[in-house]
């Protein structure tokens, strides 16, 4: 279908990534349009871009053209007299212009524009930017009042007709052409007492009218629901009068349905679907771009160089200090790292190796703990050689292919563990390297989970609290796997024959469910850091968490790698914390320990483990793991390795097999001769990945 055979295109949509006002997901928005055979739909949501790359990707794939832009707030600056006030508390807060990147200069526009209203607002205040800023940065935008939460709609119930003029006038001399005068039908009288005004002043001035739908939500069945969700952001009760409150027309309404609300207005439909004409670009996905950890003209050549020098010397301290594990020469050593290094530097990856070996080195040189390393990166001797890990890899047959393998690109991802109350030394530290504009944590979104979205419904609905409560406890709590609330329903008879018993149950129930699943805040990544070879208002718009100095990405970790930003995982660990203030507190008594110079094949050590004398002992202290140790007669490193490997729902069922062969009263079942040397460690039992590839 043509764009000129459309009739109307949705110009002002919010997303769920409306925190706590929108109800419309993603993947419903693509499912809406296409029912509609809407060739274009944009998403406009309130002060940020959470939602921009995830709804041009989906929307594209689904063959419908993703139009990004945001409803922001603006500061006028000084007006004449008193500027108008926020309205009662049943009124949509004020909100600002909807602003429409049309081309990719406006979308970096916007994600500047986005980032500076949230680093720059203060800790109560509203995202906000200047208008001059707005001014400086508009010709790759496209601009709509706003509609009843914008700032000229807002002048005008006010009584102020004058403001309202000067405000248009300064936004039409921004804008030009590119500013419509929004107009909105939610049969509400507000909209009604001004719209006379706007048609005349748009009139008047030369200016374009729009008609925009705003829905929040997909159905007119969905709008008890809705309400709910507005009653759970204010703290309100639905039975309140004074709030704020929607319509049922603020749902996704079809393009013949906005033509017939406007058929006596046909050019306010007919410019949505100029406006979408005018529109040329989306955001799309690309590859992580490293930072560069090194300058200078053959900067790729010489990060290159620069860690084949840092591994070969590093191993050489490494081998000093420790030597080669048995069944190994130095040569072996030699032979694995220039084959590592070979597959890092053909893959592109030597900076991001330099980058993290970088920061761990000043964590060590400031006295910082730093975990041994964990995860497949402890497969790398170049990261052993590196400093980033302190296991040698070939001592304990890790494997190199677990972590990079050429035949499946993919970035390199080392976790990495700190103290917990000295990490953000080190993040300190990486913005002083790169730049802080450069550096950032990631954002993170809650959702509103079963339990918790029915005490918050019940609570909105007026039911007792200690009712909810009973209710709420009947879903089952499985953090590694959530259960849905119709899951829940389905396998608990007691929530059906309360639901079938009092309609109020039901209401809960039904509400909840709607509501469920939907984004309920923002907060930051607990480890994921980002790091930049430009400003990252360039590549990803910026927010600010009021809990944190640090400004973090507004697309969270599933989209901040496809947007072309690189991930570093600086996770805080309480258990590296206790470990160091042991040392401080022994160091007083006139005891200097080193906690890596600790051997790992102390006697006493494994007779201490091998009674379960493990309380306080980090994954090795539960009432299971202390039998299991007991059972295993734990005497060598590789049986706690194996055990913490085992002790999991499914591998635990071979943790007898394992003790029984180990203590000699079971025959091990290698399967195959051929498999005997991959498997004699763990005496025939499969535990590892590493194991599971060398078979292969």
């Amino acid at each position: 279908m043509a764009l000129s055979d459309v009739g109307f295109v949705h110009l002002h949509v919010h997303s769920s990534f409306s925190l706590r006002e929108g109800a419309l997901g993603i993947g419903t928005l693509a499912k809406l349009a296409v029912a509609d055979r809407q060739p274009a739909l944009a998403i406009t949501d309130t002060n940020n871009l959470f939602g921009a790359l995830e709804f041009s990707e989906k929307l594209a794939k689904e063959g419908v053209q993703p139009i990004v832009g945001v409803q922001l707030g603006v500061d006028f600056g000084p007006e004449p007299e008193a500027a108008v006030q926020r309205g009662p508390r049943g009124e949509q807060a004020p909100r600002g212009l909807v602003l429409i990147g049309r081309n990719e200069a406006g979308y970096r526009a916007l994600m500047r524009l986005v980032s500076r209203a949230w680093l720059e607002s203060g800790d109560d205040g509203e995202p906000l930017v200047a208008l001059d800023a707005l001014a400086g940065d508009a010709d790759g935008l496209i601009a709509l009042t706003g509609g009843p939460a914008g700032p000229i709609d807002r002048a005008l119930r006010a009584g102020r007709e004058d403001l309202a003029r000067a405000r248009l006038a300064r936004l039409a001399a921004i804008f030009g052409d590119r500013l419509y005068v929004e107009l909105q039908r939610h049969d509400v009288e507000a909209e009604r007492a001004v719209e006379p005004y706007l048609v005349d002043m748009a009139y008047r001035g030369g200016l374009p009218l729009v008609a925009t739908n705003e829905p929040y939500f997909a159905a007119r069945s969905d709008y008890d629901a809705h309400d709910a969700l507005l009653c759970i952001a204010d703290g309100a009760v639905v039975i309140e009068s004074d709030r704020r409150r929607l319509t049922p027309e603020h749902r996704f309404k079809t393009r013949d349905e906005m033509r017939a609300l406007f058929a006596d207005l046909p050019e306010a439909t007919d410019n949505t679907v100029e406006i979408a004409l005018r529109c040329s670009y989306r955001p799309t996905t690309r590859k992580p771009i490293l930072p560069r950890f090194t300058s200078g003209a053959d900067e790729a050549g010489a990060e290159a160089a620069e860690l084949r020098r840092q591994a070969e010397e590093g191993l050489a301290r490494r081998l000093a200090a420790q030597p080669p594990a048995p069944g190994f020469a130095r040569a072996d050593y030699d032979a694995r790292l220039a084959f590592e290094l070979d597959v890092i530097e053909k893959m592109k990856f030597p900076g991001y190796f330099l980058i993290v070996s970088d920061f761990i080195k000043y964590a060590k040189e400031q006295a910082i703990p730093v975990g041994p390393g964990r995860g497949s990166g402890a497969g790398s001797l170049v990261a052993y050689a590196l400093t980033i890990t302190d296991l040698d890899p070939m001592r304990f047959g890790l494997l190199f292919e677990r972590f990079l393998n050429p035949e499946r690109v993919s970035m390199p991802d080392f976790d990495i563990d700190f103290c917990q109350t000295r990490r953000d030394e080190v993040i300190s530290y990486v913005r002083r390297r790169y730049g802080a504009d450069r550096v950032a944590q990631i954002i993170t979104f809650g959702s509103f989970l079963a339990r918790g979205v029915l005490r918050n419904v019940g609570r909105v609905l007026g039911m007792p609290l200690g009712h909810v409560d009973k209710l709420a406890k009947l879903v089952p709590q499985n953090p590694a796997k959530p259960v849905t609330l119709k899951e829940a329903i389905a396998g608990e008879p007691r929530l059906k024959e309360a639901a079938a018993s009092d309609e109020r149950v039901a209401q809960l129930l039904e509400v909840a469910q709607k509501l469920e699943g939907l984004y309920s805040n923002a907060s930051t990544h607990a480890a994921g850091v980002v790091i930049g070879d430009r400003p990252l208002d360039e590549l990803v718009p910026l927010y600010r968490d009021p809990k944190s100095d640090m400004p973090a990405t507004q697309f969270n970790m599933k989209w901040v790698e496809p947007a072309g930003l690189v991930k570093f995982d600086f996770l805080g660990l309480k258990t590296l914390t206790v470990l160091a203030t042991a040392v401080a507190l022994v160091a007083r008594r006139g005891v200097n320990i080193d906690l890596s110079a600790i051997p790992l094949d102390d006697a006493r050590t494994y007779e201490l483990l091998g009674r379960g004398e493990t309380v306080g002992v980090f994954q090795l202290e539960s009432a299971g793991m202390r039998k299991a140790l007991v059972e295993m007669c734990a005497d060598r490193f590789e049986d706690i390795i194996a055990l913490v490997a085992l002790y999991r729902p499914g591998p635990m069922a071979n943790i007898p097999t394992y003790c029984a062969v180990k203590l000699g009263e079971q025959e091990p079942d290698y399967i195959h001769p051929k498999i005997e040397p991959i498997l004699k460690e763990t005496f025939g039992v499969i535990i590892y990945q590493e194991q599971v590839m060398q078979i292969a």
